[in-house]
């Protein structure tokens, strides 16, 4: 066993109180987070059925990319039993939306060794497949240990990133090693992971699987019941998926908006809804009216999403949307769920999640910059003023979506196939 990889199961098991400490403090603002959490030690719930096809989506987002591929990949084992784990209680609640009684659910263990081969004892997992960066070493390398084929589904891997893999030497090494199959989005992940070590016979090129979201069964129904109790005649446009810092750039631009346009009301959608409160006085303190979307419908000047998933429902009611985790360091939000709408986009500076995505759709024409609230206002203002470009890029926006699709075709045939032998 490498050095690096022993220091690391050595610290993982020193870190356990601070992670226990952390869960509990999470939990005081997050309920979910206090709930079953047994499983994320390894103690799985008896009705989770062995030699499954364990899937790994983490959170609310990836588990929406991940839910039309996990329908496709069990068409093709209809007898095999299907696995979800997350780590987070929305991505829970993502799971349970979405597919229900077709998959079991349990929450991921932590990257501890006893925990882990505590779950693998358990679950007996025919193969994992996890999304995007989730990349934990001890649970690759028990999967080695026991011949559990490991796919990496919807890759990304950004040169930042690459740089800290390098540094982490031979423990990232050996994870990679252990892959199966690295399903990349773009060129430039496969050829960052092949500088890597990775074998290129191990890496495949199959786009974006978030490009292929569908609109829920029930866009249409919720649309009109948010234009019926809260939009009052006003006109709309969206943050969607801030955090704490964005909140301010966004208020002072929606301050510097209603001086051109009276009929205006803002949604602010943070990024974890049990901030809502937070976000509905730091408004006030701006000198809004603001109120919870779950409270009582009354016409107001900022209107802020408190319950997860619902982001989605609400860019239909917006004329622009700026997409969030782009004015800090976060490296950008998903800004396909807003183009799907035919929404015209403003995003900061911070693209480094979705660098390829947003490079696509600034090359149509619809997705602008902002660095200050005076430049997103002004972006928001244009936008506002001009319903003919509202529609070119609304249009434009759409049709980058719908270039892109094809992903989950890809991946699904190949894994399925794999998965079949």
């Amino acid at each position: 066993m490498p050095l690096s990889e022993l220091m690391y199961r050595v610290l993982s098991r020193l870190a356990l109180p601070f992670v226990w400490v952390r869960l509990w403090i999470r939990g005081r603002r997050e309920p979910g987070y206090r709930e079953r959490r047994r499983e994320r030690m390894g103690f799985v719930p008896a009705s989770i059925p062995r030699q499954g096809v364990w899937f790994h989506t983490v959170s609310a987002g990836e588990t929406l990319g991940a839910v039309p591929l996990i329908r496709a990949v069990k068409e093709m084992t209809p007898s095999v039993p299907f696995l979800v784990t997350t780590t987070t209680p929305s991505g829970s609640e993502e799971v349970k939306k979405h597919l229900g009684m077709e998959v079991e659910h349990c929450y991921c263990p932590y990257d501890f060794p006893k925990a882990v081969g505590r779950f693998m004892d358990s679950v007996e997992p025919i193969a994992l497949v996890l999304m995007e960066t989730e990349l934990w070493p001890n649970i690759i390398r028990e999967c080695r240990r026991r011949d559990v084929p490991v796919y990496l589904v919807n890759a990304r891997l950004s040169e930042r990133s690459a740089i800290g893999y390098r540094r982490l030497g031979a423990l990232m090494g050996s994870t990679l090693a252990s892959m199966t199959h690295i399903y990349c989005q773009y060129q430039d992940s496969a050829d960052r992971f092949a500088a890597l070590g990775v074998e290129r016979e191990m890496l495949s090129v199959t786009g974006n699987v978030k490009f292929d979201i569908q609109f829920p069964n029930d866009i249409d129904s919720r649309r009109v019941a948010f234009e019926n109790n809260w939009q009052f005649g006003k006109r709309i446009w969206i943050a969607g998926s801030t955090h704490p810092g964005e909140e301010e750039v966004v208020l002072q631009a929606h301050k510097l908006l209603i001086e051109q346009h009276d009929d205006l009301s803002l949604i602010l959608v943070p990024r974890h809804p049990p901030r809502a409160s937070d976000v509905v006085q730091l408004a006030t303190t701006f000198g809004f009216d603001a109120r919870v979307l779950s409270g009582e419908p009354k016409p107001s000047e900022v209107l802020v999403g408190d319950e997860m998933g619902t982001l989605i429902y609400l860019y239909a009611a917006a004329e622009v949307a700026f997409v969030g985790g782009s004015l800090d360091d976060t490296g950008g939000h998903n800004p396909i769920e807003a183009a799907l709408h035919g929404v015209p986009m403003v995003m900061g500076p911070s693209r480094i999640n979705f660098a390829e995505v947003v490079h696509r759709f600034e090359n149509a024409g619809c997705l602008h910059l902002a660095v200050s609230a005076e430049e997103l206002a002004s972006r928001v203002d244009q936008l506002l003023k001009d319903s003919e470009r509202r529609k070119i890029e609304g249009r434009a926006a759409r049709q980058v979506v719908s270039n892109n699709r094809g992903a989950i075709e890809r991946v699904a045939r190949d894994l399925g196939l794999r998965l079949e032998d």
